[in-house]
């Protein structure tokens, strides 16, 4: 086996009314971004306008990807994948728990390879 490093940086941000400043959090990394999400109760609460709000106010571009449901389904990421690639987005924003941080994450290692994820 070869030596190597990895470094895998993950930054959750979580708590009340931190959705303001996603848009500064993400400026210095990207101006391209996937809002990957859940169901939609990130619009009935307001959540979804609130981060979109943000992310205009500092310029970034952004394509939604919503519909990730508990056990997050293969060919939602293989979609999101398409759509990163087709739109030239480097950024994955997931808003909700873990399936939909698990999605995203099937989604950024599917980016840039190859094959199938």
């Amino acid at each position: 086996m070869e030596n190597f490093t990895f470094v895998n940086p993950t930054k959750i941000i979580f708590g009340k009314a931190t959705e303001s400043g996603v848009g500064r959090e993400v400026k210095p990394f990207s101006s391209r971004v996937l809002l990957h999400y859940g169901r939609n109760s990130i619009k009935k609460s307001g959540l979804f306008d609130r981060i979109c709000r943000s992310l205009d106010k500092e310029g970034i571009q952004h394509v939604e990807l919503g519909g990730v449901s508990p056990n997050p389904r293969l060919s939602l990421a293989r979609e999101g994948i398409r759509i990163c690639r087709e739109k030239n987005l480097d950024f994955i924003l997931a808003v909700g728990g873990g399936s939909v941080i698990d999605s995203a994450k099937a989604i950024a290692a599917g980016v840039p390879c190859t094959g199938d994820v």
